[in-house]
């Protein structure tokens, strides 16, 4: 079905967000927003499951989506934080393999995606997406190895801190002193994002606030870059 004039602005500022889909030219993308769907997501609603067919690959379109992994006792582990123009799950989809975790809206959320047969058959036709593919698997794999490197030598005030950064440097605005992370982030959600308590991050978060490097008010976090930098280089 072709999508509504409105959906397909959406659906093409989306994919010209993504750093897979961006070096398609626009007027290729208009033709090819046909073959998408814009689905809207309530705050807390999962976009699939763990273990659901990969019948779809996602792109976040407005607001946030949680990557998370429910651990045997049934704890809630957030992997990752998606923001617009991200993909998910994009190599369990190209094999065809049920989804490894399960992903859910943070916030009244949206996201386009396209089914797997089309998605490969895009892949057909634009040669040049395999290359925007590859480099993002990469990155993954780059940054399994760096949190997994992280987890077992950093102390827990570092990978805080280091999170914060990365979160900052990827959305934040500000000024030149402070960055904002531009959505609410819980002490819980910093805390499975890097593998301690939520009482541990409470404490930390309190030392970084207390030495400047952090502001928090109301789950908005204002990061000052150069301080951070500083300290992970000691």
């Amino acid at each position: 079905m072709k999508p509504s004039l409105l959906n397909q602005k959406e659906i093409v500022r989306t994919l010209k967000k993504s750093t897979i889909f961006s070096v398609i030219r626009s007027d290729e993308l208009i033709k090819i927003s046909a073959l998408f769907e814009l689905v809207y997501f309530k705050n807390g609603e999962y976009i699939f499951m763990e273990d659901d067919p990969s019948n779809w690959l996602y792109i976040v379109s407005r607001r946030r989506v949680k990557i998370i992994k429910h651990t045997l006792s049934g704890k809630e582990v957030i992997l990752e934080l998606k923001s617009p123009g991200e993909i998910f799950c994009c190599a369990t989809v190209l094999d065809n393999k049920p989804y490894p975790e399960s992903a859910q809206s943070k916030g009244a959320s949206s996201a386009i995606r396209i089914k797997r047969n089309d998605l490969l058959r895009l892949i057909d036709t634009y040669p040049v997406l395999k290359v925007g593919i590859a480099n993002y698997l990469n990155e993954k794999l780059t940054d399994a190895y760096d949190m997994l490197q992280s987890l077992s030598t950093e102390i827990v005030e570092k990978r805080i801190a280091t999170l914060l950064l990365k979160l900052s440097e990827k959305t934040g605005s500000g000024n030149a002193e402070y960055r904002q992370i531009d959505f609410s982030l819980t002490r819980k959600e910093i805390a499975d994002m890097v593998g301690t308590s939520t009482e541990t991050c409470i404490r930390i978060m309190s030392k970084l606030q207390k030495l400047g490097m952090v502001q928090s008010s109301r789950d908005r976090i204002l990061v000052r870059d150069k301080a951070l930098k500083a300290f992970l280089d000691q």
